[in-house]
């Protein structure tokens, strides 16, 4: 696991509160103290925890107890405690609590998704894309993995995988499997992943050396047949699903025997019901 560091935070916090909270600055509030709780509406699995107490830190309040990322936690319970100098904890209220409402559900949905998922095929991974929140990857990728999901891909420096718009160079498909060859002998410590859309091409590819096979809105009773032609002739290889899967209906593909499900969805799932309670203390 990883933490985001005080300068991202710092950066979040920046685009907040750019000078000061104009609300508090106009009541009569000096010498007062508060504490601040980030509670839960429903059960929910904790996420980024580390770093919203970090930002109550960074704007000067006391963290009292918060609960560790990866955390299964019950509607009612508390997530995160502070306390403060009334106005610090007032700029630091929504921008904890809209901080949490946001990973918590990215990591509620992921568990949510690997839990189904897990019911009928233990051996099929979660696997979100890298469609994150622009300017959020590490935010995005830390609230999966907390929910039990994977990183399919990090960037398109880490690993490789080919599209139907990277084939558009060569005269046909007979040329694009040829140069699979070639392109594996370049990077040996790679794995080549290739996105199919049809029974006959993902066999082709298989037949030709790739190492994963991406199969793209697939029906069920196509990707029930490629996976089953790999089990008998290409046991190796690795045969993936994407392409609108969500919550509804991860569990169908699952099914079908594959060894992942590639999915956005977690990253469009709204925010978790998260509330605060505010008191004054002195």
């Amino acid at each position: 696991m990883f933490n985001l560091t005080n300068s991202e935070l710092e950066n979040y916090i920046q685009e907040d509160i750019p000078y000061f909270d104009l609300t508090t600055s106009l009541q009569k509030c000096k010498d007062k103290k508060a504490q601040l709780e980030v509670y839960t509406r429903e059960d929910i699995v904790v996420s980024c925890t580390e770093e919203a107490a970090n930002i109550a830190k960074l704007l000067n309040c006391e963290v009292e107890s918060f609960v560790k990322s990866c955390n299964f936690i019950k509607k009612g319970d508390t997530l995160l405690k502070y306390s403060g100098e009334y106005e610090d904890i007032h700029k630091a209220w929504r921008s904890t609590q809209m901080f949490l409402e946001y990973s918590c559900k990215i990591s509620t949905h992921a568990y949510k998704m690997k839990k189904k998922i897990d019911e009928v095929n233990s051996s099929c991974e979660l696997l979100t894309t890298r469609k994150t929140f622009p300017f959020s990857k590490r935010f995005c990728i830390k609230a999966v993995i907390c929910g039990g999901a994977n990183p399919h891909r990090l960037g398109l420096s880490e690993s490789i995988l080919f599209f139907d718009g990277h084939r558009l160079i060569y005269k046909d498909n007979k040329e694009f499997y040829e140069a699979i060859k070639d392109i594996k002998s370049k990077i040996s410590e790679k794995k080549i992943g290739v996105e199919s859309e049809s029974y006959e091409d993902a066999i082709e590819l298989m037949k030709y050396g790739a190492d994963t096979i991406q199969l793209d809105k697939v029906d069920l009773e196509t990707l029930e047949k490629i996976v089953s032609y790999k089990n008998v002739n290409f046991p190796n290889i690795k045969v993936l699903a994407a392409g609108g899967i969500n919550l509804s209906n991860v569990q169908e593909y699952a099914k079908c025997g594959i060894d992942g499900v590639v999915t956005s969805s977690v990253y469009v799932c709204g925010l978790a019901n998260l509330s605060s309670r505010i008191q004054i203390i002195e």
